[in-house]
């Protein structure tokens, strides 16, 4: 009889080898360690250690153990471990916000309001 993994955990939650991972270590022996750094998250300015570092679906996260253990992922760019926007370093603070982001806001309101236009059109449409 062969060895088969147990399917009645299934959707149980995180499978035991993902809490057993070991915290990554830096050359000197040191626990590798992060800042959550976006502006919303509960866990802002909070220092965790770094367990893993992955890419999952096109997105880099970082892997840490909370409070009682379980096995818990970020986003790689809301931590320290992100790597310095170059728009944000050169700005230096004095540029609220990037072009690009502009123009995209510029089209989302221009998407806007060609919507309210012809919803107004609708209702000004003689019934028939």
């Amino acid at each position: 009889m062969q060895n088969r993994p147990d399917r009645s955990r299934r959707n149980a939650g995180p499978v035991d080898q993902w809490n057993t991972l070991l915290t990554t270590h830096l050359s000197n022996g040191e626990v590798e360690t992060f800042q959550v750094t976006h502006p919303f998250h509960p866990l802002r300015g909070k220092v965790l250690e770094l367990v893993a570092r992955r890419r999952n679906w096109g997105e880099e996260q970082v892997y840490y153990h909370d409070e009682s253990g379980r096995l818990c992922s970020l986003p790689l760019k809301w931590t320290s471990l992100a790597p310095v926007d170059p728009f944000v370093s050169l700005s230096a603070g004095r540029a609220a916000f990037r072009v690009s982001d502009l123009l995209e806001l510029s089209r989302l309101l221009s998407s806007l309001r060609e919507g309210k236009k012809e919803e107004n059109d609708a209702k000004n449409r003689p019934a028939v």
